[in-house]
């Protein structure tokens, strides 16, 4: 693949929110902001505009004062895959001791799906965690996937980041990292990370020579006799940035073990939500044992029961427990089981019913299981769909992607990239918990949070923040024959959600597009409050918008970073320069000296 033909874009879109200031008591400095309300840009129609990614949106400032300043968004360069830097190269795929796997002609395998940006600050120095979540068909069949450290450098007048290195993120401890999507900031500093589309250990027993695991195994430790195991894979990981540049990565294996978009950690630093995606998919939710720490905690997994159809349908949700682990004792199970030791399985229905068995459809694999005796621990943990789905916990959402926090409304919200599948009624399931109307163009959804909830036992659980209800937010809306742009969804109106992130300080949710409904797929701005939407950035066409991370205060910037998956041979890894507004009520002299929150 030849260097920058295909690339991935980066918005970084750096509107700089001034601090609150006195400013009768200190007239000379700046005035802070009152709000900010994006005005959105109109859908591409010209094949230059399909074929890039670019804005031309605006920004409406509205300072305490009561002035306004209209700001406009635009676009420039940051970094592609591919590019070369002192300690390694965009998007590489990397080996067990750290070195970059090659071709047999020795050019490196340079992946054209990035996706999770997470900035973070160490010490005064920059950083940015960044996934790279698939890599070229090769010949040498599945080829093992990488997360990088990316030194930042920030222009502290005009916010524009520059990116001066690379380097992998060394996971060989547990067995390197698979299909890494989403991801998130702790509120600890640290990065939380995902491994999508855990392999399937039954089908991988059934020939471990031949299935994916192996594959990627035998590229990852450069050994052609090894085989994978799949118990490795589909872990929440954590990465910590040390002073200096250095990181040291962890899979969480006490968090269970699911598809995971990512994670979000609620304002007791305890509770985490999960986004599960795939086809009949479950919600999780982990309480750690301590705050700041994921390495051990109790498991749950929801019950949907219907209370409406509407906007995408709403549910009171019941929360079943799972289990308590340890990373350690989860990971010596991960180790030494395989999925015939914790589960009986048959295609013989009716030996299955008379048998005590139990059709789940977990997954979207049609199964009649039954958990062997003693094994409810290392079933609960390293297969937690399929246990869950065992005791009652529903597994019908479809395409979960990923989860986000609003601290102020003690909200989560939820992606569901398309409402269909098992979430509609469906008579031949067994369970049929979820029955919404389809809605192919898919929505977000709206968790409220309390305390005092109980699990299905009657205990009370031990935190502040379990989503008690849920209900459908914002939707796409379907068309029934394509438009004269060839969308096939309401242009005006999101489809196929995927990456969201919200911004507390804007009210804003972030909402990012992975899709084919839409011509483009596109980057909006809700506001919460006014419940406006607002188309602010275009992807190239077939390329997703991906990797979003809302930075609500970096040195005194607000910046929303923005990639791209797989753009049609356009579009640039890029950032948006600084939006501060150097003819407003500041002065320019004292613009470093009045960031601080």
């Amino acid at each position: 693949m030849k260097k920058g033909k295909i690339v991935a874009p980066l918005l970084s879109l750096a509107v700089l929110l001034p601090s609150t200031t006195n400013v009768l008591a200190q007239p000379d400095k700046q005035v802070s902001v009152h709000k900010v309300e994006f005005i959105g840009m109109n859908a591409p129609d010209t094949q230059d505009q399909r074929s890039k990614m670019y804005s031309e949106a605006s920004v409406k400032v509205t300072y305490t004062n009561g002035s306004q300043k209209m700001l406009p968004l635009e676009y420039k360069s940051l970094f592609q895959p591919g590019d070369e830097f002192k300690n390694g190269i965009a998007g590489a795929a990397y080996d067990v001791k750290g070195n970059m796997i090659k071709s047999p002609e020795g050019t490196p395998y340079i992946s054209t799906a990035p996706d999770s940006n997470t900035v973070i600050s160490i010490k005064g120095k920059l950083y940015m965690v960044n996934h790279y979540e698939a890599m070229p068909s090769n010949e040498t069949g599945n080829m093992p996937k990488s997360m990088m450290l990316n030194t930042l450098k920030q222009n502290k007048k005009t916010g524009e980041l520059t990116v001066t290195d690379t380097k992998p993120i060394d996971f060989s401890a547990d067995g390197g990292i698979w299909t890494p999507c989403a991801g998130s900031l702790s509120p600890w500093n640290t990065h939380l990370g995902s491994e999508e589309y855990e392999p399937d250990a039954r089908s991988h027993e059934a020939n471990p020579e031949n299935s994916v695991v192996t594959q990627f195994a035998r590229n990852y430790y450069n050994d052609k006799t090894v085989i994978g195991n799949p118990y490795l894979y589909g872990h929440t990981p954590e990465v910590t940035v040390h002073p200096g540049g250095k990181s040291t990565a962890v899979k969480h294996f006490s968090m269970g073990r699911l598809s995971s978009e990512n994670v979000k950690v609620a304002p007791d630093n305890r509770t985490v939500y999960f986004g599960d995606d795939g086809a009949y998919t479950m919600a999780f939710m982990y309480i750690a044992d301590k705050e700041k720490d994921l390495s051990a905690g109790t498991l749950y997994a929801a019950k949907w029961i219907q209370t409406g159809q509407e906007n995408g349908g709403s549910a009171d949700l019941k929360w079943l427990k799972l289990g308590h682990g340890t990373d350690s004792e989860i990971k010596k199970l991960a180790h030494k089981l395989k999925f015939s030791d914790m589960f009986e399985a048959t295609n013989d229905i009716e030996f299955a019913k008379a048998n005590g068995f139990k059709r789940v459809k977990a997954g979207g694999r049609d199964e009649w299981l039954k958990l062997k005796p003693g094994m409810e621990k290392a079933a609960a943990f390293l297969e937690s769909r399929r246990y869950g789905a065992l005791l009652g916990a529903t597994s019908e959402f479809n395409k979960m992607e990923t989860v986000e926090l609003n601290k102020a409304d003690n909200k989560i919200y939820m992606t569901m990239s398309t409402i269909a599948g098992g979430m509609e009624a469906n008579p031949s399931d067994q369970v049929d918990d979820i029955q919404v109307p389809k809605i192919s163009s898919g929505g977000i959804y709206e968790l409220s949070l309390a305390e005092g909830q109980k699990d299905q036992n009657g205990n009370t659980i031990k935190s502040r923040y379990v989503a008690n209800e849920m209900a459908g937010l914002i939707t796409g809306k379907d068309l029934s024959s394509k438009d004269a742009a060839g969308n096939t969804a309401d242009s005006e109106k999101i489809s196929n959600p995927d990456n969201i992130v919200f911004s507390e300080r804007m009210r804003t949710l972030f909402i990012a597009e992975d899709g084919g409904k839409h011509h483009n797929n596109y980057g909006w701005a809700y506001n919460v409050d006014t419940k406006k939407l607002s188309r602010i950035i275009s992807a190239p066409d077939g390329g997703e918008v991906t990797g979003i991370q809302a930075l609500d205060n970096l040195n005194g910037f607000t910046y929303l970073m923005v990639g791209s998956q797989n753009p049609g041979n356009a579009g640039y890894l890029s950032g948006l320069p600084s939006l501060d507004d150097k003819d407003s009520e500041r002065d320019d002299d004292d613009k470093n000296d009045d960031h601080n929150d």
